[in-house]
């Protein structure tokens, strides 16, 4: 069942994010799939991504209270890959491969970002292997043109027009 499952999730197209932290816990990235918007309510609009829970990023949020989802941008597979251990880069040293800013929270946030949602931590679940933080938006920047990098079928992809 398993191996099945992840045969069919492969099969969805998700926009990669790099969620990052920043604080007492030091600063951390990672690369996700699964980030979306949660409500636009007031008092902030809310996201919510998920992060394996053995991953150091998931303890580093926790304790530092914040979080950023920085949408990345198809000519950005090299920040992913940094993000996701696929390159020699460790801990910190995966910053190195992009310049970064600070918004509201004080979390790096990617200077470039097809879209960035800087978050402070409002809720978070764990869901057997998985950690659910749900942020309330505190700024939030957008690109003017772009398009988003895809992950699908285990590569990454990039949007084509529909042609209608």
């Amino acid at each position: 069942m398993k191996q099945q499952f992840l045969d069919a999730m492969s099969k969805a197209a998700n926009s990669v994010t790099v969620v990052t932290t920043d604080g007492p816990a030091g600063k951390v990235g990672v690369t996700v799939s699964a980030m979306c918007s949660v409500s636009v309510e007031d008092p902030a609009p809310t996201i919510l991504v998920c992060i394996h829970k053995d991953s150091p990023a998931c303890e580093a949020i926790r304790q530092n209270a914040a979080f950023c989802a920085n949408l990345l941008g198809e000519d950005q597979t090299h920040i992913s890959d940094s993000f996701a251990g696929r390159l020699e880069a460790k801990g910190e040293q995966k910053f190195d491969c992009a310049t970064w800013k600070k918004l509201a929270t004080g979390v790096p946030v990617l200077d470039g970002a097809l879209a960035a949602f800087d978050c402070m931590l409002l809720h978070e679940h764990l869901v057997r292997s998985h950690r659910i933080f749900i942020g309330a938006i505190q700024c939030v920047e957008s690109a003017d043109a772009g398009k988003p990098l895809l992950y699908h079928d285990r590569r990454y992809g990039r949007t084509e027009a529909l042609g209608l």
